[in-house]
């Protein structure tokens, strides 16, 4: 089945132009029906610190148009956003809708970007999800996630064969984000798709290279700089071969 990662410019937080954006990108890469598409961290404000103001209760119109555009396009749809919280802080998080329109997976972000002041404006998250799609288990992060592999090792522990990283990951360390990519894939035997932004903020350049990986570390697609769509072909009996072959999770120790 086929992956897409959308990489897009973000108008700073301006929800009603990234969503004509992201819908733009959307009718032109015509994605296959039963797909899985990925719109970066925060694709509808930008990596904003502004929780009071962007925030939103479940159901509000950034969840409403996930939900709307899975269905229009048939496709499992994967965006970022930001949720209100019953206590206190709001909550980095990407949210699954399936192709009937329902959610099928919420997941808050668990390492919150300290230097940049996320973990004064957001509530960090407890525990990774996984979701099924067609026949893999899918677990999704966010962004800073990626720099502690001990999440997705819990991950692969619990079966994970498809990991999913959303970011807005600025240009200044954009090599880290390739390497920690394929190191993700490499030791965990996973396909990993990684979707990031491109364009600018008030603090930050964004370049993009978004990248789908294979288990075996090589580079399946990679968007290079710029707003573009990347797709690539995932075998979950490549996988399960690969993995038979070279049994390397067998020899993980708790």
């Amino acid at each position: 089945m086929k992956l897409y990662c959308v990489q897009h410019h973000i108008a700073w937080e301006n929800k009603r132009e990234n969503f004509a954006r992201v819908e733009a990108l959307l009718i032109m890469t015509k994605p296959e029906a039963g797909s899985l598409v990925l719109l970066p961290e925060m694709f509808a404000t930008g990596f904003s610190m502004n929780a009071t103001a962007i925030a939103e209760d479940p159901g509000g119109e950034t969840e409403q148009f996930l939900a709307a555009k899975a269905k229009q396009f048939k496709v499992f749809l994967l965006g970022g956003g930001v949720g209100r919280q019953s206590k206190g802080k709001s909550g980095n998080q990407c949210v699954v809708f399936s192709p009937d329109g329902a959610e099928i997976a919420r997941y808050s972000k668990m390492q919150t970007f300290t230097p940049g002041g996320e973990s004064d404006n957001y509530q960090a998250g407890k525990e990774m999800v996984s979701f099924p799609w067609q026949g893999f288990v899918v677990a999704p992060f966010i962004c800073y996630d990626l720099r502690f592999p001990e999440h997705f090792r819990v991950a692969a522990r619990r079966g994970a064969q498809l990991i999913t990283v959303i970011a807005s990951w600025p240009v200044a360390r954009i090599q880290h984000w390739v390497t920690l990519l394929q190191a993700r894939a490499i030791e965990n035997q996973a396909y990993v798709a990684g979707a990031n932004r491109c364009g600018t903020d008030p603090k930050f350049t964004y370049t993009g290279r978004s990248l789908i990986v294979s288990p075996k570390g090589d580079i399946l697609a990679d968007a290079g700089n710029g707003e573009t769509v990347i797709s690539a072909d995932l075998s979950l009996d490549d996988l399960l071969a690969y993995r038979k072959d070279l049994p390397f999770l067998a020899d993980m120790r708790a």
